[in-house]
């Protein structure tokens, strides 16, 4: 039997993530939920294109390779995508206490779908962003993580469906970014395609 080891990354973003839903449930008290919940929505929507980027910018544009900064993304975008789930997760959390969805309604699910879906899209990914799964999963991981790729298409019908009516500084801005990161993506694919 393999002895699992745990490691002390493991064991920083366990504690991170019960320090952050803590600190998430306190700050809930004193603000209103729902100008909250955006700002976590916000924050994980940027921790998840820094995920995106340096594969898509690589691509697109040829001489980022040597950025330092691309460099900084790649080299810690296993931390980045759990943080995105994390931060993803604390805005799904704020959502159910500010609308009083019920889960056990179908309906929620249907309404719900682009969120829903992708914070269990963002949890598999959070789950196997490990050297374990890489090790035992083998070409099942790179498949799996490929999942990422649906999530660019949900977010922006997200964040149109949901801030249609009440919209707040941050709408623009994340409706621009995930527009952005769609249609880079889409140019990459294209790029690959056409090579």
């Amino acid at each position: 039997m393999q002895k699992i080891l745990i490691r002390k990354p493991f064991i920083m973003v366990f504690a991170f993530s019960l320090i952050s839903y803590i600190v998430t449930l306190l700050l809930a008290l004193f603000f209103q939920p729902a100008r909250l919940a955006n700002v976590f929505g916000y924050l994980a929507l940027l921790a998840y294109i820094a995920t995106l980027l340096p594969s898509i910018l690589k691509t697109v544009f040829p001489n980022t390779k040597g950025s330092k900064i691309l460099i900084f993304l790649i080299k810690n975008r296993r931390f980045i995508g759990i943080t995105a789930f994390i931060l993803a997760s604390h805005h799904g959390l704020l959502m159910i206490v500010e609308e009083k969805i019920n889960l056990l309604d179908a309906y929620s699910y249907v309404q719900y779908f682009q969120g829903i879906t992708t914070l269990c899209i963002f949890t598999i990914l959070a789950i196997t962003s490990n050297d374990w799964s890489v090790k035992n999963l083998k070409k099942n991981w790179k498949n799996l993580h490929q999942l990422t790729y649906i999530a660019i298409f949900l977010l922006p019908w997200h964040l149109l469906d949901k801030m249609s009516n009440h919209w707040t500084y941050l709408t623009p801005f994340g409706i621009l970014i995930t527009f952005t990161t769609l249609f880079l993506f889409l140019k990459r694919k294209w790029m690959e395609l056409v090579k």
